[in-house]
């Protein structure tokens, strides 16, 4: 089994008085990605916002590299913890490589090797090289998306959590990223990936974990998952 990167177990936690997310338990390994899937409203972003120190949690537990995960966000990012949120969110006004220079600012390294670490994300999203003089808002939705993963790479992370990349986008360029994702965990880096397109999603996952109304409803390996286990999960309470 590869090393276990992040553990939640429990998990407890929403917006001040307000329970959003009940029980909710998930793994993520190195070189593995494991997809967190649910309704609209299941408690998808709640959990991400609290295991990236977003949200405070009221019960459970968050540990990475078998420590408990308490330190504000930015200090989650400086030990290997990248989030890419959803709705593509970035500086629209700079130019893609502006965008991802900002992104390796939290790592101290010398102009030589930020400059090779920005050719890196132009090899892993060729397009963004082809462009990277001109301002992010000269993008298309899915190029953006993949700038915002690039961005987020710019910091080394281990462990890397995407919220949704496929929102909005068109199936094909869904497909593009699905790939590109899926060459990430090649790379050892361990991925928790929430999205909407399940049979997409499954289908680069190594671990899926459901959740409705807060509360895990289906984890285990993606190998072992059938269409009929994901229905019961995904669909069973609105059956």
């Amino acid at each position: 089994m590869s090393e276990v990167l992040l553990e939640v177990a429990s998990l407890k936690t929403g917006y001040g008085d307000l329970t959003v997310v009940r029980d909710v338990s998930l793994t993520v390994r190195a070189g593995e990605i494991t997809v967190l899937l649910g309704r609209n409203g299941a408690g998808k972003t709640t959990t991400l916002r609290a295991i990236t120190g977003l949200n405070r949690m009221s019960g459970g537990s968050v540990s990475y590299l078998g420590e408990p995960l308490a330190d504000a966000p930015h200090k989650r990012v400086a030990k290997g913890i990248s989030y890419v949120q959803e709705g593509k969110k970035v500086f629209r006004e700079l130019t893609i490589e502006q965008n991802l220079l900002l992104g390796g600012f939290s790592r101290k390294m010398s102009k030589r090797a930020l400059a090779d670490s920005v050719e890196e994300i132009y090899q892993l999203f060729p397009i963004l090289g082809s462009k990277r003089a001109l301002p992010a808002a000269s993008m298309s939705g899915g190029q953006q998306q993949m700038l915002a993963i690039g961005q987020a790479l710019m910091a080394k992370p281990k462990l890397l959590i995407l919220d949704e990349p496929s929102q909005g986008l068109a199936p094909v360029i869904v497909k593009e990223v699905m790939e590109r994702v899926h060459e990430l965990k090649n790379t050892g880096l361990g991925i928790l990936l929430v999205e909407q397109a399940v049979q997409e999603s499954v289908a680069i996952a190594d671990e899926v974990s459901v959740i409705e109304m807060g509360r895990t409803t289906l984890h285990g390996a993606a190998a072992d998952i059938t269409i009929e286990d994901l229905q019961n999960a995904y669909f069973g309470a609105a059956a």
